[in-house]
């Protein structure tokens, strides 16, 4: 049996390993436009950021050794072709063109494989081809920028996007003492991923660091001097010096050749795939980031390339090229992320994407300590939440901190695809000690702080509301409820209708809070507010609010 896959990344060579694990006698091709077969592209941040110290390093086993072309021939059995083009699939005569230095031939195949991956999408704008401007997309644009900084012609950059890669590749520029800038077209970072209060966290971390983020802006020129960058234009007027421009706005799925051979796409732009991850041709196969996934708490088809798919994918698709039914349910979209000290991490649907598809929505802020408060190195998280109102099924978590995230998104992550509620999450039986976590995990704090909601004992307004409610002068009471010494030491409201009352002495000066005034509680995160809350209503107060997330969440 020949199985050809096209495609040396993670999806094409995982499915190639696995079906020879399956089939020990079948003939397997792998062909690869590239000279790094098996190349971590994922890593390309840290390499040009100085933590990974050679391009290999990236396609090294837990043994250390690397994967080219003689290991996947000496170890695996498979032929891998690099720097090889498939420019033709004739699916009447089972063939694929190639093109190999610079001679045509033709691979027969009883099965074909299609991991074409993802293309960088290049923005139409004057000079876009000028020397410096990359996506880091592939591994002779980390070199580029390396080299670059080698000659100590890289002082400044601008990253066009602000979403993962640009995130990531901000923080390796920054390890070079690089001056960098992002230019963001939406109203926050991190748009598909996080909501505005969580990207707010992300974007503080970023200028704290010393990135500057312009958001609702537009790179509408890069500015070249003999063929090379000196800067950008944003929003036809400002200019920013620049050495390199980093082209980071998203990618796009590469279909040319399954288009070509008339094989069906989906809505997405991706290669349309079933549950088996078979194409609409029985013989050819797709997966990794040319093809469409369906998520699985909308049921629909969306686009979500990455890395840890593409390799599900893979296996899928090895077990069935060689017999098997194995299938490929869908996903939920979990991402997470380093930036700088910030741990950022996201699963299922934000609350703006689960608004847009007619959720009654209820969410839920939680800032806590990421182990016992009282362990030495315990780091601040904070977490949102997103269930459907009307089942409590959750739909979405959003976690930003300096301490562990990644074991919290990956419980909800698990909770998601298992469709459970805010009142399973709420009594998960978790693991407590604490050097780990506190006795009721912040994760299930927030699973509280949610169910507060949904039984009215908990009524919120955001920071966002607050800081329009002082800026168009409505008169309130901004009640703030620490301690003398927490509102020396930290973050405070500066406003005329900011009324101090500590929580230990809120029952006793009552007579000071209006009755006919709306009240909005502070405290540092919002737990000793909702304390108040329940004391003010206790008392006859009827117009009470906490602003959820306390001052964790105060951007200004």
């Amino acid at each position: 049996m020949d199985i050809v896959v096209i495609g040396g990344g993670a999806c094409g060579l995982k499915a190639a390993c696995r079906a020879r694990r399956r089939d020990p006698e079948a003939k397997i091709t792998v062909i690869d436009a590239g000279k790094y077969p098996s190349l971590g592209r994922c890593g390309l941040p840290y390499y040009v950021g100085g933590i990974v110290n050679e391009l290999d390093d990236l396609r090294r086993t837990l043994a250390g050794v690397v994967r080219d072309v003689n290991y996947f021939k000496k170890v695996k059995d498979i032929e891998v072709l690099t720097e090889t083009k498939a420019v033709e699939i004739d699916r009447n005569r089972k063939v694929v063109k190639i093109v190999r230095n610079g001679k045509e031939d033709e691979l027969p195949y009883d099965y074909l494989v299609l991991a074409t991956g993802a293309k960088p999408i290049r923005l139409n704008l004057p000079n876009a081809d000028a020397e410096g401007v990359v996506t880091l997309f592939d591994p002779e644009d980390a070199e580029k920028i390396l080299d670059m900084w080698d000659e100590g012609i890289l002082e400044k950059a601008v990253i066009i996007g602000g979403g993962l890669i640009g995130m990531e590749t901000a923080e390796a520029l920054s390890n070079l003492e690089v001056e960098v800038t992002i230019v963001e077209l939406l109203d926050h970072v991190l748009p598909a991923l996080l909501d505005r209060e969580m990207a707010m966290l992300v974007q503080n971390h970023l200028a704290e660091k010393g990135v500057k983020v312009l958001t609702g802006s537009r790179v509408t020129e890069i500015i070249a001097k003999d063929g090379r960058v000196t800067g950008v234009k944003v929003d036809g007027t400002k200019e920013i010096e620049a050495n390199l421009v980093l082209m980071a706005v998203g990618v796009r799925p590469n279909v040319d050749l399954a288009k070509e051979c008339g094989l069906e796409i989906g809505e997405t732009g991706a290669i349309k795939v079933n549950e088996f991850l078979q194409t609409s041709d029985e013989s050819i196969y797709a997966g990794g980031d040319c093809v469409e996934n369906v998520h699985l708490i909308t049921g629909k088809p969306v686009y979500a390339p990455l890395g840890s798919t593409a390799n599900k994918h893979g296996r899928v698709i090895g077990d069935n090229v060689t017999g098997g039914k194995s299938k490929f349910p869908g996903v939920i979209g979990t991402t997470i992320f380093k930036l700088f000290d910030l741990n950022v991490a996201r699963t299922g649907l934000t609350e703006r994407q689960a608004k847009e598809l007619g959720y009654d929505v209820i969410t839920a802020l939680c800032p806590g300590p990421d182990r016992a408060h009282f362990m030495p190195g315990q780091r601040p998280i904070r977490i949102k939440l997103i269930a459907d109102a009307k089942t409590g099924r959750l739909l979405g978590a959003q976690m930003v901190g300096l301490g562990v995230v990644d074991k919290r998104i990956d419980v909800v992550a698990t909770a998601i695809q298992m469709k459970a509620t805010i009142d399973d999450l709420a009594n998960f039986d978790l693991a407590y000690a604490p050097p780990y976590s506190t006795a009721i995990d912040t994760l299930i704090h927030a699973a509280n702080v949610a169910r507060n909601k949904r039984d009215g004992l908990f009524k919120t307004i955001s920071s966002f509301e607050v800081r329009e409610k002082i800026d168009r002068g409505e008169d309130f009471v901004l009640l703030d409820i620490r301690s003398e010494e927490e509102f020396r030491k930290f973050k405070k409201i500066e406003d005329p209708r900011l009324l101090r009352i500590p929580l230990e002495e809120l029952r006793d000066r009552f007579d000071e809070i209006p009755k006919d005034k709306e009240i909005v509680i502070v405290c540092q995160i919002g737990s000793r507010a909702y304390d108040a809350l329940r004391i003010l209503e206790g008392h006859g107060f009827k117009n009470v609010k906490v602003m959820e997330g306390g001052l964790a969440f105060w951007f200004w």
